[in-house]
Parts: structure tokens; sequence; C-alpha cells
């Protein structure tokens, strides 16, 4: 592959990546899960169980395209800086870890909604509180991985600014964005409330989207800046 090639393709797992995720992630989860409400949730899990069997597909192309894409990244900026390139890696491998330990979180409820005999034990209410509990460990895995993607975009970020062959303020968007995810993930996993913190890491995750969705693009089209094209800039 020639380098503007292997750009392209990284920009199109990116975009794989951002578009499974949002449905994954952030779609499946809106239409099934009713907060705090276990018998609402069991009935749209089962009600929607196609929908949600799509959304672990989803999750499944993240995790495996996730390896492919980070192990990319990791060749195209190890000749910036080896142990740059090698922490960028290393944390996103941990967070793909993270995310595929957490699938098995959101598998559960449908386990425990099958109706198998060996399940009879149970009053349906509580099996239906069994999987909303497993429904919010999911949500809690979520902000637990998110603590290595910002060690990884912390990286990646300082390695777009030091290559200079992408342009440096997506490299700045990402470094300055990630605190949202560690800010979102803190506040969460030590149930912290406050407004001022939501409106912060809010503002934040915003930036870090744009500059996500913006170098993923950039690669697809532009591809990354050459040795003689960075020599001359």
């Amino acid at each position: 592959m020639t380098t503007q090639s292997y750009a392209r393709t990284a920009g199109l797992l990116y975009l794989i990546i951002a578009v499974f995720g949002a449905f994954s992630i952030g779609y499946v989860p809106s239409i099934i899960i009713e907060a705090g409400n276990a018998a609402t949730t069991a009935n749209n899990l089962l009600a929607s169980k196609s929908l949600f069997n799509i959304g672990i597909f989803g999750d499944i192309v993240v995790l495996l395209v996730e390896v492919v894409l980070t192990a990319m990244l990791y060749v195209m900026f190890k000749p910036v800086n080896h142990t740059l390139s090698l922490i960028a890696a290393w944390s996103r491998l941990a967070m793909v870890l993270v995310m595929a330990i957490n699938l098995m979180f959101n598998i559960m409820p449908v386990v425990l909604l099958s109706g198998a005999e060996y399940l009879s034990a149970f009053e349906i209410t509580q099996l239906q509180s069994a999987a909303l509990i497993f429904f919010d460990a999911h949500a809690l895995g979520i902000y637990v991985w998110q603590l290595f993607f910002t060690v990884h975009l912390i990286a990646l970020g300082t390695l777009i600014i030091k290559s200079d062959m992408l342009p440096r303020v997506l490299g700045w968007m990402i470094i300055v964005g990630s605190f949202g995810y560690f800010i979102q993930a803190m506040a969460k996993l030590m149930h912290i409330q406050i407004d001022a913190i939501a409106m912060i890491y809010v503002g934040l995750l915003v930036v870090v989207t744009i500059g996500e969705l913006s170098i993923a693009f950039w690669l697809l089209i532009k591809g990354v800046k050459t040795s003689a094209e960075r020599g001359m800039s």
C-alpha cells in the first residue's frame, strides 16, 4: 500500500467505527432502556430484539475494526516517536479489551429474559431487575474504557502535532477534547452530579467529536502530508 492509500484506509476504518459505534452505543440503548424501570426495559428488549441484535453486531464490528485501526495508527506514527506511538496503541488496545468484556454485560439481559427452563426458579420481576442491573453495568463499563481512550487521544494528538502529517489544529482539538471523556468518566463512576461539570464535559466532548471526525474525513479525502511536503512547510 502507498502512504496515501494506507492513510485513506485508516480514515475509512475511523468512519466505520463512528457509524457503528453511534448506532450501538447511542441509538439502540435509547430505544430499549428506560432508566430505573426494569419492567419497561424488559418489554422493550423483547419487543425490539432484532434491533438489539443489530446493535450487538455493531459492537462486534467496532471491536474488530478497532484492533486493525490501532495497528495501522501505530505503524503510521512509529517513525515520529516510538514511545508515544506505543502508548497510543497499548491504551487503545486496553480500551478494546474493556469493550469486549463490557459486551458480555450487554448480552446477559437477553439470557436472563430468554425464558430458559433453568431460570424458572426466579420470579419474572427478579429477572427483569437483574437484566436492568446488567444494562447499568454496561453503561458504567463505557466510562471505564473512556479513561483508556483519554490516554490514547492525548498521545495521538501529540503525535499529530509533532509529525505535521495532519493539520496541527486537529491534534490540539483531540488533546483538549479528550478531557471531556475523562471528566465525564470520573463524574459518572464517582456518581457526581453537578450541572457545571456536566456542561464542561459536554462542551469538550463536542470538540473531540468534531476533531475525530475531521481526522477521519481528512485521512479519507486528503490523506497525509508526505515527507517532502512536510519539509516544505
